[in-house]
């Protein structure tokens, strides 16, 4: 049972993750004004884009779920942040789905952190 939520959790944060991919690299309206208030339009959408790749291939492979969901946390804290200091909840009237979304995947990210942390310790050469 455990096993099956932890792909629940792998599943959500690189299936969200990969479904914005579309919108950056293709420069879509919403995604140019997103990054264009945050000053950093278009290296900030692109750079996000790609971290956002890797982060969703790498909490698909079983072995580098951690380095994965690490980077997914990060990319989706800046995101909530955005979000709570200079976007707005809704951004151009979507009723707040994007920062949802965002709380979401930084949620199964830090799950999949936690569930992974011994992994982060023996890195690190820490002793429980």
């Amino acid at each position: 049972m455990k096993n099956i939520f932890i792909w629940v959790l792998r599943l959500t944060a690189a299936i969200i993750l990969l479904q914005t991919l579309f919108f950056k690299f293709t420069a879509a309206p919403e995604s140019v004004y997103i990054f264009s208030t945050l000053g950093a339009e278009p290296f900030g959408r692109i750079g996000s884009g790609i971290i956002e790749l890797i982060a969703a291939i790498l909490i698909l492979i079983p072995r580098y779920t951690l380095f994965g969901a690490l980077a997914g946390a990060g990319t989706m804290a800046g995101a909530i942040m955005a979000h709570l200091f200079i976007l707005g909840i809704s951004v151009q009237g979507d009723g707040g789905g994007l920062f949802s979304l965002a709380l979401i995947t930084f949620f199964c990210c830090a799950v999949l952190v936690y569930v992974n942390k011994n992994k982060l310790l023996t890195i690190f050469k820490i002793k429980k």
